[in-house]
């Protein structure tokens, strides 16, 4: 005589919706962290063009006779909207400062997180 299993075909029916109960709960989480990894992503892309904004700056007003040239310099090699440059020089190094505001538009994360401010100085040696 053949026995059922223990557990038999009813404990298989109450596990039917369990795979998107926990898909279910999952998927927001997963949604949210990678929308959070996007955001990250845009604000590390922001940072390093603000850094070669204010290296580009100071290059051009280390070889300039006036120190105005870096900043324009500056912001044409990348054109960001928003982004500040200020290049203040003295008789042997010249330092270009440079900032940038990044909004955090990312759907979802931007209610969470505050609009985010970059910043980069890079300071090079006059040229005579």
């Amino acid at each position: 005589m053949a026995r059922r299993a223990v557990g038999g075909a009813g404990a298989d029916r109450d596990e039917h919706g369990q795979s998107a109960v926990e898909l279910a709960i999952a998927l927001p989480l997963l949604a949210l962290f990678l929308l959070g990894a996007v955001q990250v992503a845009v604000v590390i892309r922001d940072q390093l063009a603000v850094i070669h904004a204010a290296r580009d700056a100071a290059r051009a007003a280390a070889v300039s006779t006036d120190p105005g040239d870096g900043a324009s310099a500056g912001r044409a090699e990348v054109p960001l909207p928003g982004l500040e440059i200020s290049v203040a020089s003295t008789a042997t190094h010249v330092r270009a400062d440079a900032t940038r505001r990044v909004p955090t538009d990312v759907p979802l994360i931007g209610v969470f997180l505050p609009d985010i401010t970059v910043r980069a100085t890079a300071v090079m040696p006059r040229e005579p």
